[in-house]
């Protein structure tokens, strides 16, 4: 039986392995860049101070890793499989044997919301991980087990964050706990009440408002969000453990346990698929291709789906842009007007980041800049960026402002996969004649603005036409300029430029 069950929680972790890698990867690379693990010690300290730091912590490295889809779906489907595990371990499950997947299950769901932390899921885990320790030491002496909950309480508080009350849960003397050695139940009266004393305590202790310590402070990306899915796999547990400890007396047949299993994954499979927001995926698609400037795959993409979402349809013209093919095509695909060139940028962290890369590759170096820390500063857990560090490091190299550029060089030092990186652009900074030559930044610093503008969000064909004036080589500013003309009927102006350029 027990190798059966090994087998089953393989095939979920498998379903999850090539969920996450094939259908939802883009969602991975979404939770990276909006992220910067530091191996410093002063960030780690600023993580695991506050409530819930390790789990936190632990979901933050994780989620380094998801720079690379197959890595990150193989870390969440490893943790999600052991959540099963250490759930079946709290209970004779027998005949209800398919409910010990809904814990995970419902965690898979709560992972489908892109400001969904990782770090939350590693709060459910580490407190079914103590949970099943503290099972393992078999306590018979009342009162030792009695102070050692005492003492939990805010050790695990610090741990995990509001979820360890999961753990006090599993270890009452509820009927069929066989664990639960305390002769007096009232006395699990006042181990809640201590529990609920640490984050009022605490209240008055740091700068984090009280909501957040009774609802966890780094579960969401949201400050204000409760997530509830998180709250459903964390009781899950407790209630589905309730009913197995209770109901189950003996344990069932290998036929019985298949097809538990096999009710459960399709149910939850089903509902799984419905949530999962494929909308989403595609916009997250086209950023992560326009990050790494992969213009050939956006075209072979384009070609097949005919984006009209703003993001998309920048990102589409950006690569058509940059293959030459931006006044031929434009009428081939589908068009937003002018904001369908460079959109006006937005008040949050994501939409601004594909109009930054046309910024960047025009030559618009400067507004370029603004537009990723603005990006970068809109992010709703007041965490930084590596891919905005990288950019901003660039475009103060770009600009002369090598001191600005080394600060963000050091800090992606600090990081696993910027720091090559970061160490290969470091002896740029003042090294006027590298820059000058390299097949980068040495084109774009050429093609930049040659006066300052002030201006708004919206750019203008004035801004488009002193870019390519600055330098007639800028083709890119040349496509955007005589496609501007073309997108507002300007024939005057666009007839004008044919004449003097082409």
């Amino acid at each position: 039986m027990k190798h059966l069950h090994l087998i089953y929680t393989l095939l979920f972790g498998v379903a999850v392995l090539l969920f996450f890698g094939i259908a939802y990867p883009h969602h991975l690379h979404y939770q990276e860049q909006f992220q910067l693990f530091l191996f410093d010690s002063s960030y780690v300290w600023d993580i695991v101070k506050l409530p819930g730091g390790i789990a936190d912590l632990l979901g933050r490295f994780c989620t380094q890793f998801f720079l690379f889809a197959w890595v990150g779906a193989l870390i969440i489907a490893v943790l999600l499989s052991l959540v099963q595990l250490l759930t079946l371990r709290l209970a004779k499950w027998g005949w209800l044997y398919g409910l010990s997947f809904v814990p995970s299950f419902l965690l898979w769901l709560f992972l489908l919301d892109e400001n969904a932390l990782l770090g939350g899921v590693w709060a459910v885990l580490l407190t079914l991980l103590a949970s099943w320790l503290f099972d393992k030491l078999n306590l018979t002496n009342s009162w030792t087990r009695l102070i050692l909950l005492i003492a939990s309480i805010p050790l695990l508080y610090w741990m995990v964050g509001p979820v360890c009350l999961l753990f006090f849960l599993l270890q009452a003397p509820i009927k069929g706990n066989d664990n639960a050695k305390l002769k007096h139940p009232a006395w699990y009266c006042v181990v809640f009440v201590l529990w609920a004393v640490v984050p009022f305590i605490l209240s008055y202790c740091i700068p984090v408002p009280s909501s957040k310590l009774w609802f966890g402070i780094h579960y969401h990306r949201y400050p204000a969000e409760n997530p509830v899915l998180l709250r459903a796999a964390t009781m899950s547990v407790f209630v589905l453990a309730f009913f197995a400890r209770t109901w189950v007396k003996t344990s069932s047949r290998n036929v019985v346990t298949l097809l538990s299993f096999v009710l459960v994954s399709i149910g939850m499979g089903v509902l799984v698929w419905e949530n999962s927001n494929f909308k989403a995926e595609k916009v997250m698609k086209y950023d992560f291709m326009a990050r790494f400037q992969q213009w050939n795959r956006i075209l072979e993409t384009i070609n097949v789906e005919r984006p009209n979402n703003q993001i998309s349809v920048t990102v589409q013209n950006l690569a058509l842009g940059m293959n030459g093919l931006l006044t031929k095509h434009l009428a081939d695909y589908n068009q937003n007007g002018i904001l369908g060139l460079l959109p006006d940028i937005g008040t949050d962290a994501t939409s601004p980041l594909p109009t930054a890369e046309a910024f960047y590759q025009l030559g618009m170096i400067t507004v370029a800049q603004r537009t990723v820390f603005e990006a970068q500063e809109a992010i709703l857990d007041f965490q930084k960026s590596g891919r905005c560090y990288k950019r901003l490091a660039q475009t103060n190299l770009i600009l002369g402002n090598y001191e600005v550029a080394r600060k963000y060089l050091t800090a992606l030092q600090k990081t696993l996969f910027y720091r090559e990186w970061a160490n290969e652009t470091f002896p740029l900074l003042g090294n006027e004649k590298a820059i000058a030559e390299h097949p980068e930044y040495g084109r774009l610093r050429k093609m930049a603005y040659k006066e300052n503008f002030f201006f708004g969000d919206h750019v203008t064909s004035d801004m488009l036409k002193s870019l390519f004036q600055s330098n007639t080589d800028n083709r890119l500013a040349f496509e955007y300029l005589k496609a501007y003309y073309m997108l507002t009927g300007d024939r005057e102006n666009y007839s004008k430029l044919l004449l003097e350029y082409q």
